[in-house]
């Protein structure tokens, strides 16, 4: 299903966005790493084999996105899938404490980045008659939590970009949905867990679902058998859909 087609990966250094080159690649795809560490990326490019590229990617720049959804078309022809995984969380702060800048910093990464990426993607889809865009979402986009008022609101807003992305590109053959992952073991819990705020903070290790479980998903998700989910997030905490993904 995945051979030879183009995967871009935003925040692919690490964590979730890591796991799925590694193995989109193994499935033989060509895998585009994007992230803000170039030497991390590209030494992961390196090791990962020839039919993955590293690049150097702010999502807070459209620029940037252009730029990596051309070099992605340039290398390999084209681009199929684009995973939106950039994302952060810190710094946790209650409303009346948090920095303006640092807030807003998020949302320029976190929903702006999911919007720049769609708008560098979709003319290249569309030209091309489908692919499939995937944005890494969270439980945050509907449930409000203390000291995540910046994570929750983005992750909110990314999650109607998905709908509204699915309600004007359905038709032109275009695939448009959200994955929510759950809690993953991942250096964002680790920074979530220092922060000490809410109860997420208070869950142990072992609570968290390890990174290779949304790799899974996602490579699902590129297949007709999540075509119900057009335009929604599916949750990996619905035991049907770990069923369905095979993790269990």
């Amino acid at each position: 299903m995945l051979k030879d087609k183009t995967i871009l990966i935003t925040g692919a250094s690490r964590g979730i966005g890591e796991a799925a080159a590694r193995h989109f690649a193994r499935a033989g795809a060509n895998v585009v790493l994007a992230a803000r560490s170039r030497d991390r990326v590209e030494a992961l490019a390196e090791e990962i084999g020839p039919n993955a590229l590293g690049i150097a990617c702010d999502v807070a720049r459209f620029g940037d996105l252009e730029t990596a959804v051309k070099t992605a078309c340039d290398q390999f022809g084209g681009l199929d899938v684009l995973i939106g995984n950039a994302g952060v969380i810190e710094p946790v702060a209650r409303l009346e404490d948090a920095d303006p800048d640092a807030w807003g910093h998020v949302i320029d990464i976190n929903l702006k980045g999911v919007f720049h990426g769609m708008r560098a993607a979709l003319p290249v889809m569309r030209d091309a008659g489908g692919g499939t865009i995937i944005t890494i979402s969270s439980g945050a986009a509907t449930s409000a939590l203390e000291g995540w008022s910046h994570y929750c609101a983005s992750k909110a807003g990314a999650l109607m970009l998905t709908r509204a992305a699915d309600k004007e590109m359905r038709s032109h053959g275009i695939r448009v949905l959200g994955l929510s992952p759950g809690t993953v073991a991942t250096q964002m819990q680790r920074e979530i867990k220092a922060s000490g705020v809410n109860p997420v903070s208070q869950l142990d290790w072992s609570d968290h679902v390890p990174p290779d479980w949304p790799a899974r998903a996602l490579i699902w998700m590129c297949g007709a058998e999540a075509d119900e989910w057009l335009g929604q997030d599916i949750s990996l905490r619905n035991e049907d859909i770990r069923r369905q993904v095979g993790l269990i």
